[in-house]
């Protein structure tokens, strides 16, 4: 048996990058599949259905089973669509991967709302309806006693976990696609499922549109490639299997590198008794200000 025989999994944003490495790797281990591209470019314009339609192609072509879908991942309607037809397909629904997403860049002062509401959607909400649909039907899986392991794995970035200057949209997003990912573990544990995240360090669309990025990431030519995006799949299919011991965590992955990131948590502390005055906080908290920052060690 392979390691995700038989499970029926979605994977938003397929069609391309990382997704379509996630759908051919899965499809290699047996899992049945939902492979889901709205075909945008990369700021989320347009609409085509043939790379979702190709990269079903390939995985049957691999042995696997895959159909295709075009659904939007931020609309409601389309992302129960979405749900409803791995149901119907295939019998059921044991993973959602959520991949989709594009990129608006701009810095802060020179963003429009137009960029910011356009990337939030697509990632934030875009995890959070197809997320919210699966969970439904999770639930009434396991309260009429048909209860399985179901598995979510959510796709963060470093921008978002450690603040990246010129994506205020997308790393907002992709910090609270984190935190969402916490919180669905928390409440869906009881319905046996698990929710992780993943932050990749990958050569796509995206990443290879942000300056500086693409010769940074010029595949060697020769050894191994640390930006192939499918270095990651192994990782996002551990994070699917039945039997995986994680949730609520969130892990870094480059080329063949893994760390588990830690979040938010509570550091120095000062006290008294009552309320503070602003005099007093400005001597009390100076030696804060003399913290070293923050080394995200993203090698």
């Amino acid at each position: 048996m392979t390691s995700l025989d038989g499970r029926v999994v979605i994977i938003t944003g397929a069609g391309r990058g990382l997704g379509r490495e996630h759908a051919l790797f899965m499809a290699n281990e047996g899992a049945r599949l939902v492979v889901n591209d709205r075909g945008s470019d990369n700021d989320g314009s347009g609409d085509d259905a043939t790379p979702a339609d190709e990269v079903a192609a390939e995985a049957r072509a691999l042995g696997g089973q895959a159909v295709a879908n075009a659904d939007d991942v931020a609309d409601w309607d389309g992302a129960k669509r979405m749900v409803d037809q791995a149901i119907e397909v295939f019998g059921g629904l044991d993973v959602v991967v959520n991949n989709a997403g594009i990129l608006r860049d701009r810095y802060l002062v020179t963003m429009t709302e137009d960029e910011f509401d356009a990337v939030v959607n697509v990632h934030l909400k875009g995890h959070f309806a197809p997320t919210r649909h699966a969970a439904a039907y999770w639930r009434d899986e396991h309260k009429a006693g048909r209860a399985a392991p179901r598995n979510l794995v959510h796709t963060s970035s470093t921008s978002g976990l450690f603040a990246n200057p010129g994506q205020t949209n997308y790393g907002a997003a992709k910090s609270g696609i984190a935190t969402m990912s916490q919180i669905a573990a928390k409440e869906l544990g009881r319905y046996g499922v698990v929710s992780n995240c993943i932050a990749p360090g990958a050569r796509t669309r995206l990443t290879l549109a942000t300056p500086g990025l693409e010769d940074i990431m010029t595949p060697p030519d020769a050894g191994f490639d640390n930006w192939d995006p499918a270095n990651v799949a192994p990782l996002v299919a551990y994070l699917s299997t039945p039997d995986c011991p994680f949730s609520g965590e969130t892990f870094y992955i480059k080329g063949g590198v893994v760390k588990r990131v830690t979040s938010w948590e509570m550091a120095d502390r000062i006290e008294t008794v009552g309320a503070w005055t602003v005099d007093e906080l400005r001597e009390a908290m100076q030696p804060m200000t003399l913290q070293p920052p923050v080394d995200a060690d993203m090698n």
